[in-house]
């Protein structure tokens, strides 16, 4: 099993309902792949650096799982038919930067906060 972390910007012109059933949907299937989901983060609503599909704005969502090697293939295919998503990034996770979103997910400083002045 390898850590992986998924990014996906969806349509803007989904409501919250189906913005959610596409996040199951895609956690299922590594559920179902017997992989374990580790975390989840729907960013939300967010602006492009450029247009995309003549959309200027996106859904954002980050999932970070682990999964067998082979599952990224099949994760790949489904979300270049699904019409909903814009664009996708996956990225396998060194053992460094678990611990990191670890650490990040826990609210422990991990030193690249910047400082706030009073």
């Amino acid at each position: 099993m390898n850590n992986y972390e998924l990014m996906v910007i969806f349509t803007p012109v989904l409501s919250d309902d189906e913005f959610k059933a596409e996040q199951k949907k895609y956690a299922k299937m590594v559920t179902d792949a017997g992989g374990t989901v580790v975390a989840e983060n729907p960013w939300g609503l967010k602006s492009l650096a450029y247009s995309v599909q003549k959309k200027t704005t996106g859904l954002y969502w980050v999932m970070e799982y682990t999964a067998p090697s082979d599952f990224n293939e099949k994760l790949k295919i489904q979300m270049l038919r699904d019409e909903h998503i814009l664009r996708h990034l996956c990225t396998k996770l060194d053992k460094y930067a678990v611990q990191y979103n670890a650490k990040k997910r826990s609210g422990v400083a991990t030193g690249n906060e910047k400082a706030v002045e009073a």
